[in-house]
């Protein structure tokens, strides 16, 4: 995919069912409602500790929207796509 309109990172803490469950949210969320239109990298606070100082992540899950800018963050449950997808400012095409 070359220069989508979006960049995402999801933030998690370690090998857990919670973990699980939102990267699969997350997965979701880009290849249905912003299929071809959002990268997403997921990164693993307890493997990249400075990774969560750097972004100032205090709580796991977090899926924030890097590009553009300004950042914007949802934390905890990403189970609501609606939600999730108005918080992070996120424009669905239409027929998505």
């Amino acid at each position: 995919m070359k220069n989508p309109p979006y960049e995402l990172t999801l933030f998690v803490s370690g090998p857990s069912t919670v973990s699980e469950q939102a990267i699969g949210s997350a997965r979701e969320l880009c290849d249905v409602h912003l299929a071809g239109r959002a990268r997403l990298a997921v990164v693993d606070v307890q493997a990249d500790d400075n990774a969560s100082l750097d972004e100032g992540m205090i709580a796991t899950p977090t899926l924030a929207r890097t590009f553009p800018l300004p950042v914007k963050r949802v934390v905890g449950e990403l189970a609501d796509v609606a939600r999730t997808l108005e918080a992070l400012g996120l424009r669905v095409e239409d027929g998505a």
